[in-house]
């Protein structure tokens, strides 16, 4: 059976046990986000799909869309709310986009455009994180890092390997190679494998193909996110 709920003023059709980001993403519509991943179970970490939904504010992913549920997405508000958390995450990290091979294919980057934040307003970390780069065909810069938790579940869920998980807590928390050394290299990661494939900033990259598809002609240099699809789309063509 068809219900329907309204979204900033339009009436979207969902069905019994969707969430209003599942509803949304069907009906076309983009809620910003970053943890989010339609092949995984959310789990609503990064808080930048927050709506507010019959006056409460809610993570839109995993929140259930109910019938005649009055949901708010693009006002200024929740933009608002939007910007400072990703302004947290570029502070948290290092993330300078005119350096970054992901620039243009960045998800992170993307959501600042989309959501007008074009610079951050809080002072800059500068994390002295390390570059794994032990495995063959595949490094991960941990500075770049904002927590998702995608490679983990992917890792998980879909690779049936279990090789990251997050560890930590408040500023000290991280991401974690579960091997006895702490090193990719030392785990039976693939560049094929679907954790390889996730992450949506510039933490976990391929090596040898860098700066392949020029500045300009990537994902999100083409079209902007919120025209793009749902999250496994994102990948470079």
């Amino acid at each position: 059976m068809i219900r329907h709920f309204t979204l900033d003023g339009k009436k979207i059709p969902f069905r019994e046990g969707q969430t209003i980001m599942e509803a949304a993403q069907d009906a076309g519509i983009y809620i910003p986000h970053l943890c989010y991943n339609p092949e995984f179970v959310p789990h609503g970490s990064c808080r930048v799909c927050t709506v507010k939904a019959n006056g409460r504010i809610v993570a839109s992913c995993t929140t259930p869309a109910t019938e005649e549920m009055q949901v708010e997405n693009e006002t200024e508000e929740l933009q608002g709310n939007r910007r400072e958390l990703l302004q947290m995450l570029f502070v948290e990290g290092n993330h300078v986009c005119p350096g970054c091979e992901k620039s243009g294919a960045c998800q992170l980057q993307a959501v600042a455009y989309y959501t007008g934040m074009l610079a951050p307003e809080f002072t800059y970390f500068y994390p002295m994180r390390t570059v794994d780069s032990s495995h063959p065909d595949v490094a991960i810069d941990y500075n770049r890092c904002i927590l998702c938790e995608l490679c983990v579940r992917a890792s998980r869920d879909e690779d049936g390997k279990n090789i990251f998980s997050i560890d930590g807590r408040g500023i000290n928390t991280h991401l974690t190679v579960n091997s006895a050394s702490g090193k990719l290299g030392d785990t039976d990661f693939d560049v094929h494998d679907k954790a390889a494939q996730v992450c949506p900033v510039g933490a976990i990259l391929p090596k040898h193909e860098g700066y392949n598809i020029p500045i300009g002609q990537r994902l999100y240099d083409r079209k902007p996110i919120s025209v793009v699809g749902d999250v496994a789309d994102h990948q470079e063509e």
